[in-house]
Parts: structure tokens; C-alpha cells; sequence
């Protein structure tokens, strides 16, 4: 590499604020010492923030056995039950907060085209935080009209939304006035999304005001497979349904075991239908009883945006969880099913058809995908009659202005056999067609399974637990059943869609149940070290005051997929590289890759910066080398950096920040 010039290294640049390790550096694992006086809070309120629909759940701190789901939402669709709300939000042409939900959508296709082009309606915007590179907090969502706006105002909204409800919900089942201040707030992300996404969603809920930066204690952000792992661990048989053929249960074989437990759930089901609160029983459930300390087990979390897999261990006797293997996944959602759908409309009718028609008549275009979501859910692979779409009105109306011939007609002349146009104003598909727009999907999360069984940490796994909105899709269980069967045992708990938002209701009530995590990134600071002559590159070489520094050297705190405990401290120390310092800046980086050697290196993005003011001690008091600390917290999904001047006390802390960088 050429020499560059002086100013492209970062640490030239900052002139005479350098630190340089003081040795040995040592690092202090003490997660114990520093446990915070714990706030008490009246109770945890849980917000599953999904792709495609969204949810809160609640439980007491005095009766953490009991987690209440929130109440049924108003307007709901045919065929779909509805425990959540579509994660839909509508703003006025003002953009002010109008509805969420059902009452969004409903409200929005009632309203006149004219008008509805002025509203601002946004459906499946999660995914945005996921697919987009460089997240910042200036991110935008595109509304279904084509006007931009922030996400962050979009996703404070929503979490506002939720807010309320829980909140007002909460004020009538007790008769008692609740403030915010008594909630302990969850909100779960993908554990596969990055930490500028997990990092925007804690932004987003300060903004909403469910916590604040001085109280962040208040809110948890939870991974979702983490809060499925939880709650799966205390299911009893009859919560579930075990697909696998391979071992017989309690004596029985499994085929009788699973008819009998179909029809106990069900009446199980149809007793607590209309019970929107679970009894968690303080036991370890049948299942978990099975497993022994040091057993693996997969919990693949399958919803509307993404897939996301865990690999955990257990730990006795508490039977704490250990990830084993860093999360993994990708965007093989159930979204991908309805995307396939589109590309299907797309080949019947013409892209530019399709183009024209979700831009001028948007709420026609929601309809359409609602009658195809309740459809979505009667496939199954055994099926042999045909399912059914309605086409809005103004899809057959709009169709035969914008090409002068009918629906009809396009369908005759499109080749696509497999679907007919019946005379009641249907798409009718042959279940071939329909299980042909899961395919990519399921193909996805198959591959993606397959590859991590091929994973020595992942080879010995006993259940594979298939949770989410998505594992609800018959042909999906029968994709995993097929491919992993033999394997391992394969459990889908009862409520699957409700696994998560349940699971990080425990999390809230008691976060010390995942005991260790791994680091997703490699941590480290940017440091000065002596110069050494043919190990260092020449152009890294900076002479001040007589010495030879060689510049941008990354010291690591914490590896990519290292195993961190939660609450782990990791600490180095470092001197000022100038005695005469006033000043000292700590640069954060991190990287995906394991090895780094300078904070120049590809990849290596900064992400927090501690500044400490050394003034202010008097002069005798300070050793000629001062002793500078530096503390990394490796905590739930956040990281608290500290930095300490041993000899006069004075600290400065800082959250990693990977949004404003």
C-alpha cells in the first residue's frame, strides 16, 4: 500500500489526544459486582413489533404466572383470527398520527381514491430497518402513495400506539390509574438484524416515550427466537403438537399420541377461546424435563419478514440458555409468498398493469392482498380442490380502462393454466399453483437449515422448535418434517403466533434466563504503540516529541461470535501517549470480521467515542504515568462503554452508537 498522506489516518488527525496501552493490559470479567439497584415495576408489558402484524402481552410482577394477551382488536378479517393487529399505520395528509391497524386499513379503504391519494398509509415497513445497508436516523419509508417520511417518526408513532393501549387497557382491568412509570417495557427485533437496527428501535422508543436515554433500564429490547426459546421451555405436551415420527411419547406411539393431542388441544382451544390470559406453570415443562444439561436445541423463528434460527444449550440447574451458535437467517419470510403472488399477477396482467393500479387505487390493491392472505392460509399440501381470490371490483373495472379488454380475456391469453377465472369474479388457483408461490420460500428456509445442521456445534441438536406466524403454514411443517425428521424431534407449540410476544413477557419478569450470548461484532479501541521497524507498515509510522508511535492500531476488546455473559465487563488500561495531555479521545470501532489489525482496515467502522478531560488534578498528586481505564459492558442488546482517570476518579460513559457515525 502506498503511503497515504497524513491526514487519511485517523488518528494524525486528532493531534495530541492519543492513548497508547498501558502493559500488561487486563482484562476483568465481573458480571456479578456490578448488578444495578433494580427499579421495581407494577408490570411487564411485552410489544411484538412484527412484519406483518403486531401485538402486546402483559403480566403483573406479583402474578408472573399469568400473561394476559392484549384484547381483540376491533375490525378483523374473515379467516384470519386475530390475536394481533395488521402492522398497518395511517397518517392524515398533514402527517399527523391518524389509526394503526385495522382500523388503518379499514378507515383508508373507505376513503374517496381523490383523497386516499392524499393520506399516507404504510403496511410491512419493518422489513426497511433489515434490508437497508447504512441505517441512519434520517432512514425514509415510502407511503403507498409514493411520499416519503422518516421511519423513526413511523416507528415512534407505532410504538406510541402501543403505548396507549396498553396503558388504558391496564387503567381498566385495574381501576387504577397507571402510569408509564410503573411498566416495565420488551420489544423484540430479529436477533439476525444488525445493531443499527436494533439500536434505531430503542431510538424509536425513547421518541414514543416508553423510556428515556437516563432511564433505559425501563426498556428491554429482546431478540425474538431468544423470547421463543423462553416460553417453549415451559410448554406441557398438551400445548403442542410434536410433528416427528420417531419417537413414541409418554409410552404411546407417536401417531396415536398426536391424534389424541389434537383433540385435547382442540377442546382445549375451544374452552380458552375466549381467554385472552395463559397460565404459565412455574414448572419446567415435559419437554424441557427431557433434556439434560449440555442438550442443543434449534428454534427456528419463522414470521412475515424474516426467518431467523438460534441454536441454545442448556445450562442446569436453573436450566439457563446458552447460544451456542451466533443467529442466523435471512429475509425468508411469509412475505416472500405474497411476493410470488404479485409476480404472478404481474405475468397474468403486465407489470405495468399492476405498476398503475397500486399507485391509483391503493386500497384495492390492500384488498386484493387480504383476500389472498386468508387463502394463503388454507393451503396445505393436501389439498385438492381449488381456492378462491376475490378481485376487488375496481381491479376488473380499472383492468378493461387501462387495456380496452376484460380480466376475463387476460386470463384466457395468458399461459398460465393453472389459474381460472370463475364467474363469480374469482381467481380460482389449483392448490399446485398455490403451494408453487411457497416453494422459494420454503426452499430458502430448508437450504438455510441444512447448511447450519452441517455445522459441528449444530450436528448433535435433540428438538428443533418451529415457532412464528409463518410456522403455521402446513406445507412449511411438512418442509421441515421431511428434511430434518429424522434428525430430531420437531415441536410447534399450540398459539405459535403468540410464542414470542408470551416468551419475552418471562424475559421482562426475569431477564437473567439467557445467561450467554454471542457477540456478533468484534469490538476495539484505536490506539498508539511503539513503533516497531519491519512489523509495523512504514506509512503508520507518526515521530512526536522523539518518539515513534506507529498509528491506528485496533486493540480488541471482544472477537466476532466470541461467548459474552450477560452484564460481562471487559477491561484494558492505557496511558496518555503525551504526559502532558489535557485532554484524551477514545475511539470505539467495530468490524464482522474477526481479525483486525488497524482501524484503517476494511470494514472497521467507528462507533463510539468517550472524551475525558485530565485537568484538574493537581500537579503532585498525578503519577507521571496516569492510568487511564477503559470498561466495555457487554449487556442485552446494547453496549455501554466507560472510560476512568485512576487518579483523579473523574469517568465519562457512553452507549455504542452505530446510527450517527
Amino acid at each position: 500500500m502506498a503511503p497515504t498522506s497524513a491526514c487519511s489516518s485517523p488518528a494524525r488527525s486528532l493531534g495530541d489526544t492519543g492513548i497508547t496501552p498501558l502493559s500488561p493490559s487486563h482484562t476483568v470479567n465481573d458480571a456479578d459486582a456490578n448488578v444495578s439497584e433494580q427499579q421495581t415495576f407494577l408490570v411487564v408489558v411485552a410489544v411484538d413489533f412484527g412484519t406483518t402484524s403486531s401485538g402486546y402481552a402483559y403480566s403483573f410482577t406479583k402474578e408472573p404466572e399469568c400473561i394476559h394477551v392484549m384484547r381483540r382488536w376491533e375490525g378483523g378479517d374473515p379467516g384470519v383470527s386475530n390475536q394481533k393487529t395488521p402492522t398497518t399505520i395511517l397518517l392524515t395528509p398533514e402527517r399527523k398520527f391518524h389509526s394503526f391497524g385495522y382500523a388503518a386499513r379499514d378507515f383508508y379503504h373507505d376513503l374517496d381514491p381523490s383523497e386516499a391519494k392524499q393520506w399516507l398509509y404504510l403496511e410491512k415497513f419493518k422489513m426497511k430497518l433489515h434490508t437497508t445497508g447504512d441505517l441512519t436516523m434520517d432512514t425514509d419509508l415510502t407511503a403507498a402513495n409514493g411520499k416519503k417520511i422518516k421511519a423513526l417518526e413511523i416507528f415512534a408513532y407505532a410504538l406510541q400506539y402501543f403505548k396507549e393501549q396498553a396503558l388504558k387497557e391496564l387503567r381498566d382491568q385495574t381501576g387504577s390509574e397507571f402510569e408509564n412509570s410503573d411498566v416495565r417495557w420488551v420489544i423484540t427485533v430479529p436477533a439476525i438484524w444488525k445493531q443499527p437496527a436494533k439500536q434505531f428501535m430503542r431510538q424509536a422508543a425513547y421518541q414514543a416515550g416508553l423510556a428515556s436515554p437516563e432511564n433505559s433500564e425501563q426498556l428491554f429490547i429482546a431478540l425474538e427466537p431468544e423470547g421463543a426459546s423462553i416460553y417453549c421451555r415451559k410448554l406441557r405436551l398438551h400445548q403442542m403438537t410434536e410433528l416427528s415420527s420417531k419417537a413414541t411419547v409418554n409410552g404411546y406411539s407417536s401417531s396415536d399420541t398426536v391424534g389424541a393431542g389434537f383433540a385435547q388441544a382442540k377442546e382445549h382451544v375451544r374452552r380458552n377461546r375466549q381467554s385472552r390470559t395463559f397460565l404459565v406453570e412455574n414448572v419446567i415443562g415435559e419437554i424441557w424435563s427431557e433434556l439434560e444439561e449440555g442438550d442443543k436445541y434449534v428454534v427456528v423463528d419463522s414470521g412475515g419478514g424474516t426467518v431467523d434460527v438460534t441454536v441454545h444449550q442448556i445450562r442446569l440447574p436453573e436450566g439457563h440458555l446458552k447460544e451456542l451458535y451466533k443467529a442466523t437467517g435471512g429475509p425468508y419470510g411469509s412475505l416472500g409468498v405474497d411476493y410470488e403472488f404479485e409476480k404472478l399477477l404481474c405475468k397474468i396482467f403486465g407489470e405495468d398493469f399492476i405498476e398503475q393500479f397500486k399507485i391509483k387505487r391503493p386500497a384495492a390493491w390492500v384488498d386484493l392482498m387480504i383476500a389472498f392472505e386468508s387463502r394463503k392460509r388454507a393451503a396445505a399440501p393436501d389439498r385438492t380442490n381449488p381456492l378462491n381470490i376475490t378481485l376487488p371490483f375496481s381491479f376488473i373495472d380499472y383492468y378493461k380502462k387501462f387495456r380496452g379488454h376484460s380480466v376475463e380475456h387476460a386470463l384466457r391469453k395468458s399461459n398460465v393454466d393453472f389459474v381460472k377465472w370463475s364467474s363469480q369474479g374469482m381467481l380460482r388457483m389449483s392448490p399446485d399453483a398455490m403451494n408453487a408461490l411457497f416453494k422459494p420460500t420454503i426452499d430458502s428456509i430448508i437450504e438455510h437449515l441444512r447448511d447450519l445442521f452441517q455445522k459441528p456445534e449444530v450436528s448433535t441438536v435433540k428438538f428443533l422448535f418451529l415457532v412464528g406466524g409463518f410456522a403455521e403454514a402446513p406445507l412449511l411443517q411438512q418442509a421441515v418434517q421431511a428434511a430434518f425428521g429424522d434428525k430430531c424431534r420437531i415441536i410447534i407449540p399450540q398459539d405459535v403466533g403468540l410464542t414470542i410476544l408470551k416468551g419475552a413477557v418471562l424475559f421482562g419478569l426475569d431477564p437473567a434466563v439467557i445467561k450467554v450470548r454471542r457477540s456478533p461484532l468484534t469490538y476495539g479501541v484505536g490506539v498508539l504503540n511503539r513503533y516497531v521497524e519491519g512489523k509495523h507498515p512504514p506509512e503508520k509510522l507518526l515521530v512526536k516529541d522523539g518518539t515513534r508511535w506507529c498509528t491506528d492500531v485496533f486493540d480488541k476488546f471482544i472477537s466476532a461470535d466470541q461467548s459474552v455473559a450477560l452484564g460481562e465487563l471487559v477491561k484494558r488500561s492505557y496511558t496518555p501517549a503525551k504526559p502532558s495531555q489535557l485532554v484524551i479521545v477514545i475511539n470505539i470501532y467495530s468490524s464482522e470480521l474477526d481479525s483486525v489489525s488497524f482501524i484503517t482496515d476494511p470494514g472497521v467502522k467507528k462507533c463510539g467515542t468517550l472524551r475525558l478531560d485530565l485537568t484538574g488534578a493537581s500537579g503532585a498528586a498525578v503519577p507521571t504515568r496516569r492510568e487511564i481505564q477503559t470498561l466495555m459492558q457487554f449487556g442485552d442488546t446494547e453496549i455501554k462503554a466507560t472510560a476512568i482517570d485512576v487518579a483523579t476518579s473523574k469517568s465519562v460513559k457512553v452507549g455504542i452508537d452505530f446510527l450517527n457515525y
